[in-house]
């Protein structure tokens, strides 16, 4: 593994709506990430279990199946340092601490400077 590939920040985003992924995919490319995009947790679980990700962002309600809820706890079983980051249209934050010291909740829309400022901590906390 070369140099470049060890400092790529990776990222897991999980959504269901096919606009709102693909707009988010666009818009979290950049030199230095990595951004793998599912459209339901079930993908999303395989595809963490596959590989390594420094942040999962997700949002909470991913239609039939496995919700993003279900599958922040599912990656944080597997990883409890993991960063997550769980997105909703609705306000919450109780009890996401209890999850681990990485979680985070970000309101939809997301505010992309606020999403950017993130993963900014995560690289350093990478580094």
């Amino acid at each position: 593994m070369s140099l470049a590939e060890t400092n790529l920040l990776r990222i897991l985003f999980v959504e269901d709506n096919d606009y709102v992924r693909e707009a988010m995919e666009l818009l979290l490319e950049s030199p230095g990430r990595e951004v793998v995009c599912c459209a339901s947790g079930e993908a999303a679980l395989a595809a963490f279990e596959a590989r390594p990700f420094d942040v999962l962002i997700t949002d909470v309600s991913l239609g039939a199946g496995m919700s993003g809820m279900d599958l922040a706890r599912a990656v944080l079983r597997l990883d409890p340092q993991a960063w997550v980051v769980v997105s909703s249209g609705y306000s919450f934050d109780h009890g996401l601490a209890a999850l681990g010291p990485h979680v985070r909740s970000m309101p939809k829309p997301i505010d992309f400077d606020q999403l950017d400022t993130l993963l900014d901590e995560v690289r350093r906390a990478k580094d």
